[in-house]
């Protein structure tokens, strides 16, 4: 059965979620891509509520939708981690492979001092 590329990717991050939960210790560093858009969030799964959250879409950037975007939000959401005192969390890809969009979101956060 071949699936559509968004299914695919659903069905993948369905299968890394069962394996990934975060806690308020670690808690889950999320990305989401868009067409036109780059989106993080560190979430507490145990409590289920969003601690910190990051997008291109509310920064002044050309493209908000390619790697220098991408780097720009995981710099921003290190900066406002690292305010909330979180400074290790778990990384969830999303579905997504790691290289381009989400390889330079996560050196970036690493670079900014997130631990993961």
């Amino acid at each position: 059965m071949k699936f559509a590329k968004q299914e695919a990717r659903k069905r993948r991050h369905y299968r890394v979620r069962t394996k990934i939960s975060g806690t308020s210790s670690r808690p889950r560093l999320n990305v989401f891509k868009s067409n036109t858009n780059f989106y993080a969030q560190i979430i507490d799964d145990t409590t289920g509520r969003t601690l910190v959250s990051a997008s291109s879409m509310k920064m002044d950037l050309p493209s908000k939708s390619n790697i220098k975007a991408a780097e720009s939000v995981g710099a921003e959401v290190a900066k406002k981690a690292l305010a909330a005192n979180i400074t290790e969390v778990v990384f969830d890809r999303g579905g997504y492979q790691y290289h381009g969009k989400v390889k330079a979101f996560a050196d970036a956060a690493r670079a900014a001092g997130l631990k993961f």
